[in-house]
C-alpha cells in the first residue's frame, strides 16, 4: 500500500519520500519531470532547501505545477518552467543538486548528456536520480562522466521495486566492476531483502529471454554471451 506523507495539502509518495531525502540540506535544487511540483514544494515548506526549478517539457504537467506553487504561496521560491530535460536551469539559478526521478535510466541519461553538451550541467551539482529501469546504464554514464556512487537505497512501492542512486563530483580515479554497475556497487554490498526479491524475478525473466535468443535464425551470439554473464552474476547473488 503506497504510504503518503501530507502538509499544506501537499502529498508526496514513500518512493520520493526517499528522494527528498537525499537532497542537501539547503540546496538549490532543479526537480526535472517535477510531476505537478510535489518534491520541491514538500522540500521548501519544510525548509529543507531556500529555492528550486521545477521542470516540465509537457505543457499540462507544467499548468499543474504552477497552480501548485501558487497554491502554497511559493512562487518567490519556486520557479516552474516549460523547458526540455536540463534546459529548465538558467545560470543565474545557481542550482547545486538536481533530481529526476520516475523515468528510465536511458532517458535519465540523456537528460544529463544533453544537459553537459547545452553547459546546463556543470559537472559540480549533486544528482538524486530514481531510474524506473536501466539503472546499469545510467551508472555507466555516471562513472564516464566522473561521478561517484555514494548512496543507493531499493525500495518497493505499489507492488515495484524502484531504486534511487546518488551521485557526486568526484576527482578521484574510482574503478567498478561490470557485476558493481549491474547491480549498484553499494546494493550489491548490502543484499537487502528487497534487492533479492528483484534479481530473483529478473533470474527468471533473464532465463526467458535467453531461450527466446536461442530460438533466432540468425544467433545474436554477443547478446547471447551478454545475457550469459549476467545470468551468472544473478545466479552468484542469490546463492
Amino acid at each position: 500500500m503506497e504510504v503518503v506523507f501530507l502538509v499544506n495539502e501537499q502529498v508526496l509518495s514513500s518512493r520520493l519520500m526517499q528522494v527528498g531525502k537525499q537532497v542537501p540540506l539547503g540546496a538549490r535544487l532543479a526537480d526535472i519531470g517535477s510531476d505537478h511540483a510535489y518534491l520541491p514544494t514538500y522540500l521548501v515548506l519544510k525548509q529543507q532547501i531556500p529555492f528550486a526549478v521545477a521542470g516540465e517539457v509537457v505543457r499540462g504537467p507544467y499548468e499543474s505545477a504552477k497552480k501548485q506553487v501558487a497554491k502554497n504561496g511559493l512562487e518567490n521560491q519556486i520557479i516552474v518552467r516549460l523547458a526540455d530535460g536540463l534546459a529548465a536551469i538558467h545560470a543565474e539559478d545557481q542550482i547545486d543538486a538536481i533530481s529526476i526521478a520516475g523515468m528510465g535510466g536511458a532517458l535519465i541519461r540523456n537528460i544529463l548528456e544533453n544537459g553537459k553538451q547545452q553547459g546546463q550541467l556543470t559537472g559540480n551539482e549533486t544528482l538524486i536520480l530514481q531510474p524506473n529501469v536501466g539503472e546499469a546504464t545510467l551508472r555507466n554514464w555516471l562513472i564516464r562522466n566522473d561521478y561517484e556512487i555514494r548512496h543507493e537505497e531499493i525500495l518497493e512501492e505499489n507492488q515495484k521495486i524502484y531504486e534511487i542512486i546518488v551521485a557526486i563530483p568526484s576527482d578521484r580515479n574510482l574503478s567498478y566492476s561490470k557485476k558493481e554497475l549491474f547491480f549498484g556497487p553499494i546494493l550489491l554490498k548490502e543484499r537487502s531483502l528487497i534487492f533479492l526479491q528483484k534479481w530473483q524475478k529478473e533470474l527468471t525473466n533473464k532465463q526467458r529471454v535467453l531461450k527466446e535468443l536461442t530460438k533466432a535464425q540468425e544467433l545474436p551470439l554477443e547478446k547471447i554471451a551478454e545475457v550469459k554473464e549476467q545470468l551468472q552474476w544473478i545466479e552468484e547473488v542469490l546463492a
